[in-house]
């Protein structure tokens, strides 16, 4: 009976160890439009989350579809409850009118998260 009794404890125990997790909380929006900007300038933004989760969250990478767009975050672990950043830096030499931009972003989180920021370029007069 003991035995019986000691793997439902241990079952139990796993099950809630499973619910935890990590979890972004971005405190403004994750969709941004930085306005208007001429070829060659270069554009950041800075996009703040808390871990709303249980437990740390661990960015591991970022993808995004164009080498103009560089990405800057906190490789440590951010534990439940601290706040950090994610700037994008974006290069608009070369790119003309509008551009819309998305990041995705790898970690332990639940889900994946997508940041996307959008700007109008004014091309250079030749």
């Amino acid at each position: 009976m003991r035995l019986y009794f000691a793997i439902i404890f241990i079952a139990l125990n796993s099950a809630f160890g499973f619910c935890q997790s990590a979890e972004f909380h971005f405190l403004d929006k994750t969709t941004v439009k930085l306005g208007k900007f001429k070829e060659g300038d270069k554009v950041s933004h800075t996009f703040t989350f808390t871990n709303s989760g249980d437990i740390p969250l661990l960015i591991s990478a970022t993808k995004v579809s164009c080498t103009c767009t560089t990405i800057e975050f906190n490789r440590q672990p951010i534990l439940p409850g601290d706040t950090s950043t994610i700037t994008i830096h974006f290069d608009t030499n070369g790119k003309y009118f509008w551009q819309d931009r998305v990041v995705y972003i790898e970690s332990n989180a639940k889900k994946e998260e997508k940041l996307r920021f959008k700007l109008y370029v004014e091309p250079k007069e030749d």
